[in-house]
């Protein structure tokens, strides 16, 4: 948790290498400081409540209770607590749900794209099951089939940003798992093949989704681009 954001941290070495500013310039870059500082305590707060309450646990009052902020303030960079779980899902999703990057390797490197494959659908298992982005992304998307607002904000923000990063890595993967010139939608087809059967274990179900199950999903997806590989 972050320190108590009404404390003003101490001078940046940026700062000891500018002109002397105005006293008034000065209280702005502490006031900005302490803004960030309360920044992130609200999105702490609000991930550690939505972790021990639930959505429905979930208030202003008590994320300004928790991170020490005055309700304001909150209300200053935030309409309401889906906005702030939002925050944190972005936050999150950018640094966690990541494809591996290609690395050189010596030819032949058939196997590579399979691996990478099975790489980022364990790690978006692991997201959606296990990271507190996870529960905060199920949490939007339960909500999102009560609130068109919250749906609006969910599949028109990150889900589309997310889906468009998965399918430029996918598309780029096609050609080498065997699919000559692939098309956009040869790309969405293989994508859903691999994500639609984990939303549909964890929200529907309510079963977990491991890296045994991530692999599964792989492989019906390379036997089904191989039964279409020309003979």
């Amino acid at each position: 948790m972050p320190n108590d954001p009404a404390n003003p941290e101490g001078p940046s070495a940026i700062d000891s290498i500018r002109p002397p500013a105005a006293p008034g310039a000065k209280r702005s870059a502490a006031s900005a400081r302490r803004s960030e500082s309360a920044r992130v305590a609200v999105l702490s707060a609000a991930d550690d409540l939505l972790a021990e309450r639930g959505f429905d646990g979930v208030t202003i009052e008590g994320i300004a209770a928790r991170a020490g902020v005055a309700k304001q303030t909150i209300y200053r960079w935030w309409k309401s607590k889906a906005e702030i779980l939002y925050d944190n899902l972005l936050q999150d999703a950018e640094k966690e749900l990541v494809w591996p990057q290609p690395q050189p390797q010596p030819q032949p490197q058939r196997t590579a794209p399979a691996d990478a494959l099975r790489s980022y659908l364990r790690t978006f298992c692991a997201f959606l099951c296990t990271a507190p982005a996870g529960r905060v992304l199920q949490t939007l998307i339960g909500q999102a089939q009560l609130d068109p607002g919250a749906a609006a904000t969910v599949r028109d923000g990150f889900l589309r940003e997310q889906r468009a990063r998965d399918l430029r890595r996918m598309h780029e993967l096609l050609p080498d798992l065997g699919v000559d010139a692939p098309t956009e939608q040869q790309a969405a087809e293989a994508l859903d093949a691999l994500l639609a059967p984990v939303y549909y274990r964890v929200l529907v179900l309510g079963e977990p989704a491991d890296a045994a199950f991530a692999d599964a999903q792989v492989d019906l997806l390379l036997a089904r681009i191989a039964a279409r590989r020309p003979a």
